[in-house]
């Protein structure tokens, strides 16, 4: 028997081996980032498309509603007119107190989406500066963060939102920057957790620890190296909640604790013709369309957001 020291070991001649041609290597390729992918993959995505073209004229009729409706939305209203038909020049018809429906309906979109707009910048400033604090910095800080939010969470925005609209300050301020004061101060617990969670996850990067070796302080290590990298739930959640927002604005003008008389509202005229919904249901139903149109335009954007940085389509698209 031959021991293991002893066997003999025959290697082929390289001559007698071929060698494959390699793949070739194209130099000119470049990984896109997180972000380059996810606008590659939007541009791709109808959902995306049509969402962006609503909200572009959403947009549009904030900025200029002069160009869709010359009819001032308090003025010229005529109980002659109550509950009337469309007539040339108001092709929706009057309300209960004889004003124009359609210019209302266009003016009202300007309160709506700037209570929206307002109140997300708000939850953003306040959610994202709990969570990336909470998650970064952690020990009694995370904990005393964390109770907080849970406090918040517990409590319904709507409800929280009734509460605090009755304080006499609130009261007797009403506007829009004031519901939007009170929507932000109660909103922003899910943008707490959503950034958290992010930081969480960033914290033990690579970069970080990079930074941290460097001697780059902890507050810039968490400016500059650790935020710029958790933006992406975040903006994916910012327009869903903005979404959120402008119905808890409608809701709390349809129980008449919200914008005053003197703003256009959705909801203020939705509960104005919530009497006439058996004898004219159409007074009810274009402000409630256009509301839902504005809220569905936001949510599939933001489901078109959350498609294209959810990781599995990132992979997918990597491949192809």
């Amino acid at each position: 028997m031959t021991s293991d020291h002893d066997a003999q070991h025959f290697v082929a001649p390289r001559e007698e081996i071929p060698l494959l041609p390699a793949d070739p290597l194209n130099v000119e390729a470049t990984h896109r980032s997180l972000w380059a992918d996810a606008w590659w993959k939007l541009r791709r995505r109808p959902l995306f498309i049509i969402s962006s073209l609503m909200i572009l004229m959403i947009i549009v009729v904030v900025l200029f509603p002069g160009l869709f409706t010359q009819t001032p939305p308090n003025e010229n209203c005529h109980l002659a007119n109550s509950a009337g038909p469309p007539v040339p020049g108001h092709p929706l018809g009057f309300t209960f107190q004889g004003c124009d429906v359609y210019s209302r309906i266009i003016h009202g979109t300007q309160a709506s989406v700037a209570v929206g707009l307002l109140s997300v910048s708000g939850v953003l400033v306040i959610g994202v500066t709990f969570g990336a604090v909470s998650g970064y910095y952690g020990g009694w800080i995370d904990a005393v963060l964390a109770r907080l939010s849970d406090i918040f969470f517990a409590l319904p925005l709507v409800l929280g939102a009734l509460v605090v609209a009755q304080l006499p300050p609130v009261r007797e301020n009403k506007s829009v920057w004031t519901v939007a004061l009170v929507i932000s101060l109660l909103g922003w617990p899910q943008m707490a957790r959503i950034t958290r969670g992010a930081v969480l996850e960033v914290s033990n990067a690579e970069f970080v620890t990079a930074a941290k070796s460097l001697g780059v302080s902890k507050f810039g290590t968490l400016a500059r190296h650790v935020l710029p990298n958790c933006m992406a739930p975040v903006v994916v959640l910012a327009p869903l909640e903005l979404g959120t927002f402008i119905v808890t604005e409608a809701t709390l003008s349809f129980l008449g604790i919200g914008l005053p008389q003197s703003v256009m509202s959705w909801g203020q005229d939705i509960a104005a013709a919530q009497h006439l919904v058996r004898t004219d249901p159409m007074i009810l139903i274009y402000p409630a369309v256009a509301l839902s149109i504005t809220v569905l335009s936001f949510i599939m954007l933001g489901d078109a957001l959350r498609d294209a940085f959810h990781p599995n389509s990132r992979r997918r698209s990597r491949k192809r």
